[in-house]
């Protein structure tokens, strides 16, 4: 018998009850060690945060700074304008979510009450366009395009329309100055992210986003965002618990972003674009022979660059249309309609961003391979109407036969056959098909000294590199490909393609003749852009130096006072000396008097023992498709390059177009008079706009402006945007901005950047494909 009182406890409850209160002491003692953390040891920190919970930030937006061009013309600058916003958390906390102060707004707008819900929803990978991407918490604009008249109804009636405003606001406006768009070059804006605003919230100044900021997406916009943006207002008021406010804790006014000036000049600018779209629309008129139909000329590109600096005074690209429809919020018919395979992908900026074969204009590359290989310029080579190299025909254009000719004649007449012999003949001292160790390669070197396979470093984004396809690319690409060919060869297909697949399949990282001398004639697998010929031929024209290509000249403060200028940047040195530099002006030249390119200049009439001009043409060959159309030219001042794809011959597709924009920079008339009165831009403009005292430029009165082209749109624009630029208002600076007298309608044509925006990040695989043509045979392979 037990000696323990009958209490009615047993051993296993006394020891459930000893358990329990060991765990209800732990419970006390950690609270009281959480207490006593926060109450003594972080009493501060809390008590701070504690405070701040009854401060709300009010944020006013800074005034985005402007991109003038080189004279001071405003190309995209702000304007006023009655912008009505809603309030997400105020619409939340309405019974319905908001549907009913949503349909009464829409009724006073006049806007169709789904259009107004779209707007007003935020964006995410189910949510199409039209969306709200940036935060939640900011107003989000309805319109801002508010007539006073509907203002007044909403602030009049503010119980019918709780988280409502209309107030004015700055809004970015790309004002089309002399008719020039620009808009590949400028970029847009869209509102910040919620990811962009919480990764900066721990920041400050410029690199802190706010909930109400614009940035730059695209183009002049993106790059020089910092200068441009300026700092946002922030009021800090004090609110009460049920969010009223009682006072004003303090605030900090918004700060003018900077203005940029650029090296653009915006008659120079419409007297290129405008031709350009000539250009493909004769090319369209014009039949090709080989494929018996007319051209496509489906899409292009021109660059106007300063030879002594690298600056940029135009650039085009087509397709275009009208970058006014990304101000407010691009709808999602625009958007897709300008990201469709349909419209060529009118977002890129094929100045940049366009790859081709670059055909004989690449033939100065190999004329300066040649000379560093060995090869005398004194010397004469044969030009036969064809070679046979690897028991395959390679001909030369038009199966011209020159008989031996020098490399300056070669260059004149474009001689395929002469560089076919000169890089067979290097190909073969390699080693061949079995090179030797380290190959000498001087084809595959120069074309790397001449800047071809990397960016220029043009300050806009996304610039891609071309291709140099040297033996590094082609082990690369063998690594990369080979199974994809393998699979193409069992097919047994007799197509060109399946040819090459089955090639490809066994040895396909093999350098072998056939690539060697397509390399040598800028054909094969050669790919560059229009930006890097200009600065290749700018290098030809100021002695040898290549300048990294520019945009911007200076950031100017709101007042007018210089903040820093943009310096021009040598980056290389011509490889030859300065003999062959002068030997091969001395044959460009002769392309214009006599060559290929003398029926578009010296026989039309241009003055070239006034105005010296130099060219290379191009007619570079891609399999499946039509002849790209290359002319690369130069005077003392300025290097002009244009090419068109599917746009026929060198100097037939392009050459009166080119001719033209000389004419317009230096005053020439079609009878090769020239008026310096007439002329737009007879020397390149060193010098920055002057101020007023207010901060606007200076701008003098245009003493010509270009007659407009007779073409219209380039074909292809996206039906949606050239409406809706067809239908867009003249925009007319104010006269303190511009002169009234030199200001122009806006076109309905225009340019835009590849980036999509933030919440619509397209796939741009098709568009690559559109920009990298098929590997074309050139005219031969072994």
């Amino acid at each position: 018998m037990s000696n323990i009182p009958e209490t009615g406890r047993t051993r296993r409850v006394t020891i459930r009850l000893v358990v329990l209160q060991i765990l209800v002491l732990s419970l006390l003692a950690t609270l009281g060690g959480r207490l006593w953390y926060l109450q003594i040891r972080n009493a501060k920190e809390y008590t701070a945060k504690a405070t701040g919970n009854h401060i709300r930030e009010v944020v006013e937006p800074a005034v985005r700074g402007e991109i003038l061009d080189a004279s001071g013309r405003v190309l995209a600058g702000n304007e006023t304008r009655l912008v009505v916003s809603v309030s997400r958390t105020s619409l939340m906390q309405q019974k319905d979510g908001g549907k009913a102060v949503l349909a009464r707004l829409a009724d006073v707008l006049g806007m169709p009450a789904k259009d107004v819900q779209e707007k007003v929803r935020l964006c995410d990978a189910k949510t199409p366009q039209p969306c709200w991407n940036g935060s939640p918490y900011q107003p989000i604009p309805v319109t801002k395009e508010a007539t006073t008249q509907q203002a007044m109804q909403i602030m009049e009636r503010r119980e019918d329309f709780p988280g409502v405003t209309a107030q004015p606001t700055a809004v970015r406006r790309y004002t089309g100055a002399e008719g020039a768009n620009l808009a590949q070059v400028l970029g847009y804006l869209s509102p910040v992210t919620d990811d962009e605003v919480s990764k900066t919230a721990t920041k400050s100044g410029l690199d802190r986003y706010l909930p109400a900021d614009q940035i730059g997406r695209a183009g002049l916009e993106s790059v020089y965002d910092r200068d441009l943006r300026g700092t946002a207002g922030i009021t800090q008021l004090e609110v009460d618990n049920l969010g009223r406010v009682i006072g004003t804790a303090g605030a900090v006014a918004p700060q003018t972003g900077d203005n940029l000036v650029t090296s653009i000049d915006a008659r120079v600018q419409k007297v290129v674009e405008d031709n350009l779209v000539q250009a493909m629309n004769d090319a369209r008129n014009t039949f090709d022979k080989v494929t018996n139909r007319n051209y496509e000329a489906d899409s292009g590109a021109a660059v106007v660059m300063d030879v002594h600096t690298g600056r940029i005074i135009a650039m085009a690209s087509a397709p275009t249309y009208d970058p006014n429809l990304w101000v407010g919020g691009i709808s999602g018919k625009d958007y897709q309609s300008l990201t469709s395979k349909e419209s060529n992908f009118p977002l890129l900026n094929r100045a940049i961003q366009g790859q081709s074969a670059p055909g004989s204009t690449f033939k100065v590359i190999s004329t300066t391979a040649a000379v560093q290989a060995g090869y005398s310029l004194d010397g004469t080579y044969p030009c036969p109407k064809s070679m046979t190299i690897g028991g395959r025909e390679f001909k030369n254009f038009e199966s011209e036969s020159f008989g031996s000719i020098t490399l300056e004649k070669a260059l004149e007449v474009s001689c395929d056959t002469v560089f076919y012999g000169l890089a067979n003949d290097q190909w073969l001292k390699d080693g061949g098909i079995k090179p030797k160790k380290d190959p000498a390669d001087w084809f595959f070197k120069t074309a790397h000294e001449f800047g071809l396979g990397a960016k220029t470093g043009i300050d806009l984004p996304s610039e891609v590199t071309g291709r140099v396809p040297d033996r590094q690319w082609k082990q690369s690409f063998y690594d990369n490909n080979k199974d994809a060919w393998c699979a193409q060869a069992q097919k047994g297909g007799t197509s060109f393609s399946d040819q090459i697949a089955k090639e490809n399949c066994v040895d396909g990282y093999q350098m072998r003749a056939g690539d060697a001398v397509n390399f040598a004639i800028g054909q094969g697998d050669t790919l560059v852009t229009p930006v890097q010929m200009a600065r290749i031929y700018s290098a030809l024209a100021n002695g040898g130096t290549f300048y990294r290509p520019t945009i911007a000249k200076a950031v100017i403060s709101p007042g007018g006072d210089l903040v820093r200028e943009i310096a021009p940047h040598e980056d290389a040195k011509f490889p030859g000396d300065q003999k062959l530099l002068s030997y091969i002006n001395q044959a460009t030249e002769g392309v214009v008097k006599s060559g290929t390119a003398a029926w578009k200049f010296s026989q039309a009439g241009w003055p070239q023992d006034k105005i010296a001009l130099h060219a290379k043409t191009g007619t570079a060959e891609v399999e499946g498709k039509q002849t790209t159309s290359w002319l690369t030219t130069y005077s003392k001042d300025y290097a002009v390059v244009m090419t068109i794809s599917q746009g026929g011959t060198g100097s037939g597709g392009s050459g009166d177009a080119v001719r033209r924009i000389y004419q317009a920079m230096y005053g020439v008339d079609d009878k090769g008079n020239i008026d310096n009165g007439k002329a737009l831009l007879p020397a390149p403009q060193g010098e920055l706009p002057k101020f007023n005292p207010d901060g606007t430029a200076i701008i003098k009165p245009a003493s010509y402006t270009a007659d407009p082209a007779p073409a219209g749109p380039v074909a292809g624009t996206p039906a949606p945007a050239a409406a809706q630029a067809a239908a867009a208002p003249a925009l007319v600076p104010a006269p303190a901005l511009l002169d009234p007298a030199a200001a122009q309608a806006a076109p309905a044509a225009a340019f835009l950047d590849q980036t999509p925006p933030a919440d619509r990040p397209a796939s741009y695989t098709a568009a690559d494909a559109a920009l990298e043509p098929g590997r074309g045979p050139g005219r031969g392979r072994a």
